[in-house]
């Protein structure tokens, strides 16, 4: 018995070592842990924070589980003491809720205060990019409203300058993340939800959506390509003499469920980001704090607008009619 329990333990061994040599290899790296801007470095230091932290409390407790394991186990001769009707320490009660109180107290700290200073980007000299994202089934549609051009699954931004995202679906939600250069941010039919980064320096950074949305989810990858600003506007002087643009009847071809390459556009037709998001709802959220409210294009009252304030007071009103109805009708059954 004791001779197979020490060939399972050497196997174990011998698999653990073959695996870490193995993987040794992999030229691959850790994305989140490489953090190459100001939002990821925040989100990085509060990952560290709370390793930190957790180790606190997990390290010990192995190790005063292994002692106690060891120390109470049942052998002839272990002269542990025997307290049966031992069912209270104050020493350890403020110990086992004060750590975590305490831990708790700081990563809520820390977490609240990045957070808050990551809502809002802070003002800069050079003027941020905008860029729309819409997920759609099963890729990535990039607008950019400054330049009139649009990409498929691939983005070009230049490097030192904040990005403004505006993010919607016309499709299942989804989530977009560029790991190295921040955290991710849900995407979701009739919202249009905003999100910074910004990449420090140069280089090609992995994209991806984060959220489950069906068979072809893992084809749903994206490259942030950032570059100089010369280099950029090169680019985006390229893109617009390519002539190639994308229509309205491009647009429905290209939001059927399917997978795609990169493409690019030298054109799409004017407000598609606006469309999108009238047709499912219509929802806007503000950049920087995050209060909901209109785009500053859009009148709220705007009679063409399915949302103006006037439909919704209709719709209010409507609702509590046939809210007053039903309970007239229940009243009638109650009464029979």
């Amino acid at each position: 018995m004791k001779k197979s329990t020490k060939l399972r333990g050497l196997m174990l061994l011998i698999t653990g070592l073959l695996t870490t040599v193995l993987l040794s290899g992999c030229d691959g790296k850790y994305v989140v842990f490489d953090p190459q801007g100001p939002v990821a470095q925040t989100q990085y230091r509060l990952i560290i924070l709370s390793a930190i932290l957790c180790a606190i409390v997990v390290i010990p407790v192995l190790g005063i589980t292994a002692f106690i394991i060891w120390r109470y186990r049942d052998k002839p001769g272990n002269k542990a003491p025997y307290k049966p009707h031992w069912d209270d320490s104050k020493v350890l009660e403020i110990l086992w809720w004060g750590i975590p109180i305490v831990i708790i107290g700081i990563l809520g700290y820390f977490t609240a205060r990045d957070t808050y200073a990551l809502a809002k980007p802070p003002v800069t000299d050079s003027k941020p990019i905008e860029i729309q994202v819409t997920s759609l089934d099963w890729k990535w549609l990039f607008q950019y409203p400054d330049q009139n051009i649009a990409t498929v699954n691939y983005v070009h931004i230049p490097a030192g300058v904040q990005v403004h995202f505006e993010l919607t679906s016309d499709a299942p939600m989804n989530s977009f993340w560029v790991p190295q250069l921040g955290g991710q941010e849900y995407t979701m039919p009739g919202m249009a939800m905003s999100l910074w980064l910004q990449a420090d320096k140069p280089g090609e950074y992995y994209g991806t959506g984060a959220n489950f949305t069906g068979k072809e989810f893992a084809h749903m990858r994206f490259n942030v390509v950032a570059e100089p600003q010369e280099d950029f506007n090169k680019w985006v002087d390229s893109v617009k003499k390519s002539g190639h643009e994308l229509t309205e009847a491009g647009y429905k071809e290209l939001s059927k469920p399917s997978k795609s390459e990169e493409q690019t556009f030298s054109a799409y037709p004017p407000n598609l980001f606006d469309s999108v998001v009238d047709k499912n709802g219509g929802h806007y959220m503000d950049m920087g704090n995050m209060d909901e409210g209109s785009k500053d294009d859009k009148p709220a009252d705007d009679p063409k607008d399915g949302n103006s304030k006037d439909t919704h007071d209709m719709g209010g009103m409507n609702g509590m009619e046939d809210m007053d109805g039903m309970s007239h009708d229940m009243s009638d059954m109650n009464h029979e």
